[in-house]
């Protein structure tokens, strides 16, 4: 599991570098370690994260969880709680979604502050609809907190795969645009943002996203 970060003046780009860079709960206690280092950081920063190759991310591992059932449960709950900790992160937050975003991957993705998204290849997908495994009522809470809401409800109800260009045109995704442009314009917005007041930025995200967050199973200082 390789969550490795790259410092680009006021930003920090994670790169998340595990193959299709599964939810299991190797990757969601290296995840919560991370942002355990990154919350302590005092300077004004911004936050970018993205994946390698083909994936963004893949959703739950499903054969990890097969192979050791146990880990299913405690696995499912860490990742609702790192929805919580994303949407109230104290930091600008962008991801940059460099390919395929399916299921607990594209509602990862919904933890951020923007999306961009590469518009030639690449799917943003909740296909829990077909799959007949309804979202939790934190998966929601995550995914109704930043996206439309008739783009959240499209997702949802129809397991639609959206390409850049349709996840732009739907309010999914902030920008679409070509592989070798994604993580660049993502470090861009998040560099607008970068310098601002993070007091203000996590004041703000507690009174926008708070009941998402404990929904979530986050609340901090309680």
């Amino acid at each position: 599991m390789t969550l490795r970060v790259e410092p680009r003046d006021a930003v920090r780009v994670v790169h998340w570098e595990d193959g299709d860079n599964r939810v299991n709960h190797a990757s969601m206690q290296a995840w919560h370690e991370l942002l355990d280092e990154l919350e302590d950081i005092d300077e004004p920063f911004a936050l970018v994260v993205t994946g390698a190759g083909k994936f963004f991310s893949n959703g739950l591992d499903l054969d990890r969880f097969a192979a050791v059932p146990d880990e299913a449960g405690p696995t499912v709950e860490a990742l609702q709680r790192l929805f919580g900790r994303l949407l109230l992160f104290p930091a600008y937050t962008v991801a940059a979604i460099n390919g395929h975003a399916f299921a607990a991957g594209a509602m990862l993705s919904c933890a951020f502050d923007a999306r961009v998204m590469r518009e030639d290849r690449g799917y943003w997908c909740l296909p829990e609809v077909d799959l007949g495994l309804p979202l939790s009522e934190a998966m929601a809470a995550v995914v109704t907190a930043r996206l439309p809401a008739p783009a959240a409800q499209d997702a949802m109800l129809t397991g639609r795969r959206y390409g850049g260009p349709a996840a732009l045109a739907t309010g999914i995704v902030s920008a679409a645009v070509p592989e070798a442009e994604v993580l660049d314009v993502a470090v861009a917005l998040a560099a607008e943002v970068a310098t601002k007041d993070r007091r203000v930025i996590a004041e703000h995200k507690r009174l926008l996203f708070g009941a998402a967050a404990e929904v979530c199973g986050y609340a901090p200082g309680r």
